[in-house]
């Protein structure tokens, strides 16, 4: 077989790095203690592309030393935030080595909540809450400035009425019947671009846009809000978090629309006034939709 440097081919791309490193971070403070727990995928493109073709592996830098540099920056650096420690290995790779072209680091974040009892909070215990996955993406590339997306996802939520589906468009092979009351599931996912890098409290702008995604499903606490769709939903919350975090340019929201329905009891001899419904896992809708806000002309 002909070598690839001899076939009618070309690169598109490439990358290699570590998945799944996981660090444990506690930052001590006399008897207080605070944990972020993360666990990274981090990709190297290397300037040269002689391990692929020759079998050369002299630039390569091992995927055990990336998995070892990832401990040691947390140790050196410390973890302020998914965010910023993704910043940190990027910036280490990009400027430790001459023939790293570019880096890109995935992060998640642990759900780890610290316990409390009548208001106050324990000093060093937590418990695992898994209400929502936080996670980063950073990519740069040399001489380049970051690019920052934060995002959350497998939030989970529902409410039993105040949503409803009316005046679709029908055809032949239409049989939904309007809704005007059902229960409304979905399992959000959302990722938002930011439009810089430096003096970003990444944890406040992220606990903004999850509290907006729920107030925005939710609506008041005593009286809810309507929903005449996902989409109308998906687009209000959208509108809210770039009014409320100037930082944030873009947003993706994923809302899949998981349906519970009414049992149907007559044959049984009893009346279900939307009280036992069935839950369906597939198949389900899916709505989605991005939004940024829109361009400057330039002069």
């Amino acid at each position: 077989m002909a070598a690839a440097s001899e076939q009618n081919v070309e690169f598109v791309q490439t990358g290699y790095g570590k998945n799944m490193v996981k660090v444990l971070f506690i930052r001590r403070e006399g008897s207080y203690h605070t944990i972020l727990e993360l666990k990274a995928d981090v990709e190297l493109t290397l300037k040269t592309r002689k391990d692929y073709l020759i079998g050369d592996n002299s630039d390569i830098i091992p995927t055990d030393t990336i998995k070892n540099t990832v401990h040691a920056l947390a140790k050196i650096k410390g973890v302020k935030s998914i965010e910023q420690f993704s910043l940190d290995i990027c910036h280490h790779f990009l400027t430790s080595f001459n023939h790293v072209l570019r880096a890109k680091v995935h992060m998640e974040e642990a759900p780890w909540r610290r316990l409390e009892k009548d208001g106050v909070e324990h000093a060093h215990a937590f418990i695992f809450s898994p209400q929502t996955c936080r996670f980063c993406d950073v990519e740069q590339n040399l001489g380049g400035v970051p690019v920052i997306h934060s995002g959350l996802k497998n939030m989970k939520v529902l409410k039993t009425t105040q949503s409803g589906f009316e005046g679709f468009l029908r055809d032949r092979f239409t049989t939904l019947y309007d809704a005007k009351d059902r229960c409304f599931c979905t399992s959000v996912y959302s990722r938002w671009l930011y439009n810089k890098v430096q003096d970003i409290d990444f944890d406040a702008a992220w606990k903004c846009v999850k509290d907006t995604i729920i107030e925005k499903f939710a609506g008041p606490y005593d009286r809810g809000e309507y929903s005449p769709s996902v989409q109308k939903t998906l687009y209000d919350t959208q509108g809210l978090v770039l009014q409320r975090v100037p930082e944030v340019d873009e947003i993706e929201i994923v809302m899949p629309n998981q349906h519970y329905f009414t049992i149907d009891m007559t044959k049984l001899g009893l009346e279900n006034k939307d009280e036992v419904l069935l839950p369906l896992d597939n198949p389900s809708g899916n709505i989605t939709g991005t939004v940024r806000r829109k361009q400057r002309a330039k002069l």
